[in-house]
């Protein structure tokens, strides 16, 4: 895996995931700028602190991007336990706001890798709420149009991770034919993460202990970052719309 002479932004590249990503993605040759809302405890070639919550906030931080970006990981997120307008604009429309923003700084070639879940595997479910929300442009008409279309707390990060599951199946096939960036999910399954806690309470501990007999153990977020930094290189270069669980075989499981 090549990542020399490009450069890749990580959102959330604090902790987690993000920083096993940026770690991995730095050893393979990449420049790599982190954006997060907490100051970094790692190696980075550029950092910007940002909240992602906000349009102003997005707009502050790619302003501070170099003009040439090719890769962009959206690895950020908040978990179900936090406000549930806090989830929508920072898993979903925050997130869609930046990859557009990103996306006109992005030559030929480049890759948008998003993180999903597991937990967004119930997206057919909700298949023609989520492409219409999917065609709403914009972050405010997006919030605005959640307005008229709440979403129960209880299950508002489920609910955002399939509708960042339908965003990317619609919207990755214009961008390919248009800018040739290629956009694509990870969806990982449980990941010892500082948030593993808050989907144990979030899920509640009935189902953590049921879906727990399916899988050997939760994932080590350097088992996740490697496909996410696979993804923004050349050799994934024809792969784009898709979404790669890395559960350990839970998906499987429910089959």
């Amino acid at each position: 895996m090549d990542l020399r002479n490009k450069t890749i932004v990580i959102s959330g590249a604090c902790s987690g995931i993000g920083a096993e990503t940026a770690r991995l993605a730095r050893s393979h040759g990449a420049t790599v700028i982190g954006i997060d809302r907490n100051p970094p405890g790692l190696t980075l070639d550029g950092f910007i602190q940002a909240d992602l919550g906000t349009v102003a906030g997005i707009d502050a931080a790619v302003a501070q991007l170099p003009e040439r970006v090719d890769a962009l990981c959206n690895i950020a997120g908040v978990p179900g336990t936090a406000d549930g307008d806090l989830v929508a604009r920072v898993n979903y429309l925050g997130l869609r706001h930046l990859s557009e923003r990103v996306l006109e700084r992005m030559p030929a070639g480049s890759a948008i890798v998003n993180i999903a879940s597991i937990l967004g595997a119930e997206w057919p479910q909700r298949l023609a709420r989520h492409k219409e929300l999917a065609a709403v442009a914009g972050f405010d008409a997006g919030a605005a149009w959640l307005r008229e279309h709440p979403v129960p707390h209880q299950s508002c990060y489920q609910y955002f991770k399939e509708a960042l599951l339908v965003w990317n199946y619609v919207q990755s096939q214009p961008w390919f034919l248009e800018k040739s960036v290629r956009m694509n999910c990870v969806a990982p399954g449980p990941v010892f993460t500082p948030i593993l806690g808050d989907f144990v309470s979030m899920l509640g501990e009935e189902r953590v202990q049921r879906d727990s007999v399916r899988i050997k153990r939760p994932a080590y977020a350097d088992e996740i970052a490697p496909v996410v930094a696979f993804l923004c290189s050349d050799a994934a270069r024809w792969i784009s719309g898709v979404n790669i669980p890395v559960d350990g075989g839970l998906a499987s499981t429910f089959i």
